[in-house]
């Protein structure tokens, strides 16, 4: 890994030593709030996927590094200089996966789901991680959903998997920030054909191209369409179109496509210079762009690979299928002011004085607990004064009170804190009270069957 080492050597070059430690760049804590827009995404995208028929896989995070070289293409950026890379201890090659086709079609094969009804849909919510470059929206730790329908062809499918990746974008309150950009890079045979095109065109104009670029021409020739830089954004808008490449098959299926599309009332952009950065691409491409920025700010996109099951040592299997960045649809909500619901409050504080009032209210936050009301307390030796404090922290609207004179009267005190107002209640009654003040409606309750059926 030394030349992926090399690419980023400006970044990891301070090292720090000792404390306080702080995460590797790249990489970052998702704290309690931003959890809240974690958890909300993915009950969004399970209901969603749940009502088109598809079920939750997950795939190791790491995999023999040949699951992906072979797949995504070794000339690919991903493969040549951002993944991670590593040998176990008997010298065997692995790689943290930096996507999620590659080892839900290793899956496919290896678990026989060819023997399964076809197609077969399913979606994951995992980390993935690659050694890029760090940026707005891009960690080297990151979070993707994507879907994956294998063992069917039909434009009808394409635009399916489109529709649904709109519909989670709209349930999320962001469909408006982005455009469907569409094309189709057609067959591997005609893709042989545009590639030679594009050497053609670019012959004698290579001092013009970024580094990279200057290096992509041979190697990658079709990434010189998507590079962001000026001078290569001004070449590539002058460059041969796919279009006029493409078999007659791929015509065919991308209009087919198109009128779906139509007929379901999705917008589109048709971009005849979009291309996937991954090898396994074949026929529809599409991507969901920033409207204020481009491709800069993509949050996901996808396409048909129907040849990655047979290069993988499967059957010929056609397949489709797009993945989303959850930094960044987390991002994007914020831009958009998007707030979510959540089930973090705490309905009760606790505050007790004395080793025999936190006997009793051990066993009383338990009974709430298991009652749905959320409980904090009987915790520490604080002053009343300073519990009721920490109980304002935690936003708890009500607090039961306990000392030793509530203990040998067998009550405890309900405290309103909004109001301030507070009424003394026998300990045998205070749950049912509780149950009433803060509504049946509001309690987290579940019975442990639900676990089974929910």
């Amino acid at each position: 890994m030394a030349d992926q080492a090399a690419v980023n050597d400006d970044l990891d070059s301070i090292v720090p030593v000792g404390p306080p430690y702080q995460t590797p760049k790249g990489v970052h804590d998702i704290l309690p709030a931003d959890h809240e827009y974690y958890t909300y995404i993915k009950k969004v995208i399970r209901h969603r996927l749940r009502q088109a028929g598809f079920r939750r896989i997950s795939t190791p995070i790491f995999e023999f590094t040949d699951v992906f070289q072979r797949t995504l293409g070794e000339t690919t950026d991903v493969v040549s200089k951002e993944m991670y890379t590593f040998q176990d201890r008997k010298g065997r090659s692995l790689t943290l996966r930096p996507e999620g086709t590659a080892g839900v079609v290793r899956s496919y094969i290896q678990n026989n789901m060819q023997a399964l009804a076809q197609p077969v849909q399913l979606y994951y919510i995992e980390p993935f991680f690659r050694y890029d470059r760090p940026q707005k929206g891009r960690y080297r730790q990151f979070w993707q959903v994507g879907v994956e329908v294998i063992g069917e062809s039909d434009p009808a499918l394409d635009a399916q998997v489109i529709q649904l990746a709109l519909i989670v974008l709209k349930d999320l309150g962001i469909d408006q920030l982005f455009s469907l950009q569409l094309n189709s890079i057609g067959t591997p045979e005609s893709r042989k054909k545009y590639v030679a095109a594009l050497q053609d065109y670019y012959f004698g104009k290579e001092r013009h191209l970024c580094e990279l670029c200057q290096g992509r021409l041979q190697t990658n020739p079709l990434r010189l369409l998507d590079c962001k830089e000026e001078d290569c954004v001004t070449l590539a808008k002058l460059a041969p179109s796919f279009s006029e490449y493409l078999d007659d098959e791929s015509k065919e299926f991308h209009a087919d496509l198109k009128e779906f599309l139509d007929e379901l009332g999705i917008k589109y952009v048709e971009n005849p210079k979009l291309v996937r950065g991954l090898d396994y691409y074949a026929k529809t491409v599409f991507e969901f762009w920033d409207t204020s920025a481009g491709a800069q700010n993509a949050i996901g996109g996808g396409g048909r690979y129907d040849g990655l099951v047979e290069l993988m040592g499967g059957p010929s299997t056609p397949a489709v299928g797009f993945a989303m960045g959850i930094e960044r649809i987390i991002a994007n909500m914020k831009r958009a002011k998007v707030r979510v619901p959540h089930k973090d409050e705490v309905h009760v504080f606790v505050a007790q004085l004395g080793k025999e009032a936190k006997k009793k209210c051990l066993p009383l936050i338990m009974k709430m607990r298991e009652h749905g009301i959320k409980t904090i307390g009987a915790l520490g030796k604080g002053s009343m004064g300073a519990q009721l404090k920490i109980a304002d922290k935690f936003g708890a609207p009500w607090t039961v009170i306990m000392g030793l004179t509530e203990v040998r009267e067998g009550v405890a005190i309900i405290r309103n804190m909004s109001v301030g107002t507070q009424e003394k209640v026998k300990f045998e009654d205070v749950l049912e009270k509780l149950i009433t003040l803060i509504g049946k409606k509001n309690l987290d309750t579940y019975h442990p069957g639900e676990l089974l059926y929910g």
